[in-house]
């Protein structure tokens, strides 16, 4: 029997973007992470070439699940842009972005592939990006990789990896239960949903996603205290200052 693991990833930035269902000038993002752009993630880090689908195949055979550890803030920017030879206007889109958010991504399969995955995020031969390339991580994406274990387990055990500034805003009342959106299995009874980022094909003449059956769930929140990357927060010491200071309303 083939040894299996399950590699996990932190994937925090100022502004991330995951869509599935990205259209012309309307360049929507789901809520949480989606399967086509963390595997896109890894290939990149891996130096898969995008056109290479025997390569691309054993990453998306990966069971994948997402927690969200802080939901961050959906916003929409206006993008212009202009044609490289003639300088003639193109289209005006709307891009949609979710910043200050954090998310613990897991995948599941077989241990030697995750572990050279894991590596390749270490050295990575293109450099990792949040859905889009104009949406680089905040610091290192690899969490962890564990032996002989399992995607619901992890999901559920992994400490919290909400930002430091998030659980300080929050230290009073910290959510009870985070959300978990994981892959179903094919003997798994519970109600699914379906989202289109089960990836088939990054090629840019002919990209293809299939249909991904997806449990929601709510796990209880983690103990214990992760070990989160240094941040540098220039408004860090004007934030302790004012943690304690009473509102207009209760002064």
């Amino acid at each position: 029997m083939t040894p299996t693991g399950v590699l996990v990833l932190r994937l925090a930035g100022p502004l991330q973007s995951w869509g599935a269902s990205s259209r012309f000038t309307r360049r929507t993002t789901e809520s949480a992470p989606t399967k086509s752009g963390v595997i896109g993630l890894l290939a990149a880090a891996a130096g898969i070439d995008r056109d290479d689908d025997e390569a691309l195949a054993p990453l998306t055979a990966l069971r994948f699940g997402v927690r969200i550890d802080q939901p961050g803030t959906r916003i929409r920017d206006f993008h212009t842009a202009h044609h490289a030879v003639t300088g003639k206007s193109m289209p005006l889109s709307e891009r949609f972005y979710l910043a200050d958010a954090v998310f613990v991504a897991a995948l599941e399969g077989d241990h030697t592939l995750l572990t050279r995955l894991h590596t390749a995020l270490r050295t990575p031969h293109y450099p990792p990006f949040l859905g889009r390339r104009s949406c680089p991580p905040a610091g290192p994406v690899d969490l962890a990789l564990h032996a002989d274990a399992r995607l619901e387990n992890t999901l559920r055990d992994v400490p919290w990896q909400a930002s430091a500034w998030y659980r300080r805003r929050h230290r009073h009342s910290p959510p009870h239960r985070l959300t978990v959106l994981r892959e179903k299995t094919t003997d798994d009874t519970s109600p699914a949903d379906t989202l289109r980022d089960q990836p088939l094909s990054f090629s840019a003449t002919h990209r293809r996603h299939a249909l991904r059956s997806i449990v929601t769930e709510q796990v209880p929140l983690p103990a214990g205290r992760p070990d989160l990357p240094v941040e540098h927060d220039p408004f860090e010491a004007l934030t302790d200052d004012l943690t304690d200071v009473p509102d207009e309303e209760s002064a």
